[in-house]
């Protein structure tokens, strides 16, 4: 059963969450959900994409609860910001999705089969390449760089993984797309 909101400590919910505490994540599912599935079917306006938003957003709260920063503003603010962003890029790429019936979708396979092998060429031609240059940056700025472009970390998350200054963090990514952008010339 909910608690007032009033009462219930959002703030120490996320840092429970941050801490890998999933009674915690279960005690805000339980205070919120009714209240964030509102939001969600409000924006979306389809039950079944609202629940598939709020699956997904309580994900994004439990890997990212450890990113909350209670300074910049109230955990509940937060939650809800991260439910309303989950539902406003659902409604988003279901606006770029275009119905095609099958003989439109075979045509398009046929005519591009030849133009992707000769793609698949360079795309591998090119991952080694980029292999090469990866390797030759040093430690710091090759982990920088992956954390932030295969991971999606954000600079604040990759300083807290690398136990480094967030300044040095994003030095590293710059110097080391330069120094990659320079070998893949």
């Amino acid at each position: 059963m909910p608690i007032a909101p009033d009462t219930f400590d959002y703030d120490a919910a996320l840092r429970a969450c941050a801490r890998g505490e999933r009674g915690a994540l279960q005690g805000l599912y339980q205070q919120e959900s009714r209240y964030l599935l509102g939001v969600a079917l409000r924006i979306v306006r389809q039950r079944q994409l609202a629940e598939d938003v709020l699956h997904d957003a309580f994900l994004s709260i439990w890997s990212g609860a450890g990113g909350f920063d209670a300074g910049k503003g109230a955990g509940r603010g937060w939650i809800y910001s991260i439910v309303r962003n989950k539902a406003l890029n659902a409604i988003r790429s279901r606006e770029r999705e275009v119905a095609a019936d099958e003989d439109t979708v075979e045509a398009v396979l046929h005519e591009n089969a030849a133009h992707d092998a000769a793609e698949a060429f360079e795309l591998n031609a090119s991952l080694g390449k980029l292999n090469d240059c990866l390797a030759h940056l040093d430690a710091s700025k090759r982990a920088s760089i992956l954390f932030a472009y295969v991971d999606g970390c954000s600079h604040s998350e990759i300083a807290q993984r690398l136990k480094a200054p967030l300044g040095s963090v994003k030095a590293w990514i710059k110097r080391g797309l330069g120094a990659l952008r320079e070998c893949m010339a």
